[in-house]
């Protein structure tokens, strides 16, 4: 058998999640050690006692199997006999476990559980993953009265517990299901709450933001 068949027989027998193979080559006849060396000079192939040593990777941290085999080729193309023998081999390292990703509903959810119990008005702000999600978005939310904010692509909008400026949390909650339920993804975060706030002679507290009422 060539030393291509007993590579492609070694490597049958590795596991599906080899990563790397340590492979030793004993040559037949001493005298063609040399050449033998030279042929597999692209697989960095170190002389030992008993031969050759050599590896290969499934990816990029060494000579990949093709090459290998096409440079094992060469040996049997010039009749240099041998035994292939596998020295030891790695395994890949098993893929992390996609994080979940939390809905924005429920993102919003957490950031208003992390309230004071007392609290009265927010002022919100929703970035979107994508500038293309911006007009379909901004359509979803309209009952937030968004507003569009720096560069960034999302909106900014207030949310009133009680009274006042701003729709109810369960309106921003609703608007960001809107959003769930047609896969628009991004981050909703609160910026600015106030606490135990009290209408005197007003419509609820104001906010100003860059010089500008919000």
């Amino acid at each position: 058998m060539g030393v291509v068949d007993q590579w492609r027989a070694i490597e049958r027998g590795l596991p599906d999640n080899w990563a790397d193979a340590r492979l030793l080559l004993r040559i037949a006849d001493p005298a063609q050690a040399d050449r033998a060396a030279a042929l597999l000079a692209p697989l960095n192939a170190g002389r030992v006692s008993e031969g050759l040593r050599f590896y290969c990777a499934r990816r990029g941290s060494g000579p990949l199997p093709e090459l290998m085999a096409r440079l094992l080729g060469r040996l049997d193309a010039e009749r240099i006999e041998g035994r292939v023998e596998l020295v030891g081999s790695g395994e890949a390292e098993p893929p992390p476990a996609p994080v979940a990703r939390r809905s924005l509903a429920e993102t919003w959810d957490a950031e208003v559980e992390a309230l004071p119990p007392d609290w009265s008005d927010v002022y919100g702000e929703l970035e979107l993953s994508s500038t293309d999600y911006l007009d379909r978005a901004a359509l979803l939310i309209a009952p937030l009265n968004p507003a569009r904010y720096g560069g960034k692509p999302g909106f900014r909008f207030r949310c009133a517990r009680r009274f006042g400026y701003g729709a109810s949390p369960g309106m921003v909650r609703r608007c960001l299901e809107r959003l769930d339920e047609e896969g628009i993804t991004g981050e909703v975060r609160i910026l600015r709450s106030l606490a135990d706030t009290q209408p005197v002679a007003t419509q609820g507290p104001v906010w100003y933001v860059g010089g500008r009422s919000v």
